[in-house]
């Protein structure tokens, strides 16, 4: 089941089972501004870059002997952000290789998730792939986005030669206590 013309159309509705007896690949490269969330991330930086997905539906026994729908993700993207040392752009690599079983309802899922190594999801005939690959991205970015070395020095300080000039001088609260003469007689 390879799907060559408008495979992310076709990967927001994709029958996994169906996918998942074939044996079938499904695969894709798209704009990453067709991702909102990222694009959030990027601050509209992205517009430029690709996302390049694909997945690999197979049965698997399992357990209790049955055959369980089983997905194999890989995507990869260049992503822009914000480097948080020197607020310059830098371009993040992120990658994601990871295995998804599927379970039929959300109460197995949440049970079995803890326990397994595996992602453990809810099986869905009408399944959106290109949402689980944003998903996926988007826990793949980092906490502080930065260079390894920045391009430019990193300004660490910043000074004003007016400043100090400008500050007006602030009467001692003390010398103005001494003035007042508290509690003196008239």
């Amino acid at each position: 089941m390879k799907h060559d013309k408008e495979p992310v159309t076709a990967a927001r509705h994709l029958d996994l089972k169906a996918l998942a007896l074939s044996g079938g690949d499904v695969s894709g490269h798209e704009s990453l501004s067709k991702f909102e969330r990222i694009m959030q991330e990027t601050r509209g930086l992205g517009g430029d870059s690709v996302v390049n997905w694909s997945a690999h539906g197979e049965m698997r026994p399992g357990a209790s002997g049955e055959d369980q729908v089983w997905l194999s993700l890989t995507a990869g993207a260049i992503v822009p952000l914000i480097c948080q040392r020197c607020m310059g752009s830098v371009d993040v690599a992120l990658s994601v290789d990871r295995q998804f079983r599927f379970v039929s309802d959300e109460k197995t899922a949440e049970a079995e998730d803890d326990e397994s190594e595996e992602d453990v999801l809810v099986l869905a005939r009408d399944f959106d792939l290109p949402a689980l690959v944003e998903d996926e991205l988007l826990m793949e970015l980092p906490l502080i986005p930065r260079h390894e070395t920045c391009p430019q020095s990193v300004k660490l300080e910043a000074l004003d030669a007016d400043f100090d000039s400008v500050t007006p001088e602030k009467p001692n609260p003390f010398a103005v206590l001494a003035k007042m003469q508290i509690g003196k007689p008239s």
